[in-house]
């Protein structure tokens, strides 16, 4: 299928498989990227946010990781494949830590059949490059993943990025919080990229800009959701409600949406970077 957008995966490490799927041409108003976490448990709840963002026709899908409750291949089978399979063709994954475990029988069979896996690995879409990384995996200095990432980043420019991974750097989360371990990870996008997405705690979270990148946790695809502390780091805090973060993705700008699963409009921000 011809595409009107670039949607170019390009080399990672780990199996030879490479993530590249089909997108749909981009309509007038930007490229539509819908992304969650923590939804695959098979719920209604979590159905429900899976039909409103297929109700929205979106070019690609960020699914931010946990297959509950161990990520194997029977739980993929029942509880990510009647959620989300549908949009199984559009999808980009990062694993999470519910299924890493098990990620040899679960994830990575899985994804395989549905355009192929890779522990980290980067996409090119809308004028953007964005970076799938893993925050199970080793990630600290000397990392085979930092390197990795540490090396595409070297000498590029602008910083129309967006990297997205499970565990988030900072969380306001009553249950999980800040993840400081998965700091070489943000340190490494300083300067080179404008966005970060994360699951892993059960709210819905806008940051400050910090670094001069924004971070967004969307953990609310559909699993028992979490309760947040005041944290002056926040734009925006919602706990109690389950939805996603609707992207919208242009050259240059980026507008980003926290929906509930009845389609209300629960937060609004923008931001522009630049293109290489």
């Amino acid at each position: 299928m011809l595409c009107a957008i670039a949607a170019l995966a390009l080399a990672a490490c780990g199996d030879s498989a490479e993530p590249a799927h089909h997108v749909q041409a981009a309509r007038g108003a930007g490229t539509v990227v819908w992304a969650v976490g923590d939804g695959a448990d098979g719920s209604d709840d979590a159905k429900g946010v899976a039909r409103a963002i297929e109700s929205d026709r979106p070019d690609a899908f960020l699914y931010l990781g946990d297959v509950y409750p161990d990520g194997t291949g029977a739980d993929f089978a029942r509880h990510y494949q009647p959620v989300y399979g549908g949009l199984a063709g559009i999808t980009w994954p990062t694993i999470g830590n519910h299924e890493y475990a098990n990620r040899r029988s679960g994830y990575y069979p899985y994804w395989r059949r549905h355009g192929g896996a890779k522990p980290w690995y980067r996409v090119r879409l809308a004028g953007w490059e964005l970076f799938s990384l893993n925050s199970e995996a080793p990630h600290g200095p000397g990392s085979t993943q930092l390197r990795w990432l540490e090396r595409r980043l070297a000498g590029a420019r602008g910083n129309c990025r967006l990297a997205f991974w499970h565990r988030p750097r900072f969380s306001a989360g009553t249950v999980h919080g800040d993840a400081p371990d998965v700091a070489p990870l943000w340190d490494a996008l300083r300067g080179h990229a404008r966005l970060v997405l994360n699951g892993h705690d059960h709210v819905m979270l806008r940051y400050r800009p910090r670094d001069g990148l924004i971070e967004y946790v969307a953990g609310s695809g559909g699993a028992a959701l979490y309760g947040t502390r005041p944290d002056s780091r926040t734009a925006f805090s919602r706990s109690g409600v389950r939805g996603a973060l609707r992207i919208t993705l242009s050259r240059g700008a980026a507008r980003l949406e926290f929906r509930s699963a009845d389609g209300r409009v629960l937060d609004r921000s923008r931001t522009r970077c630049r293109p290489a």
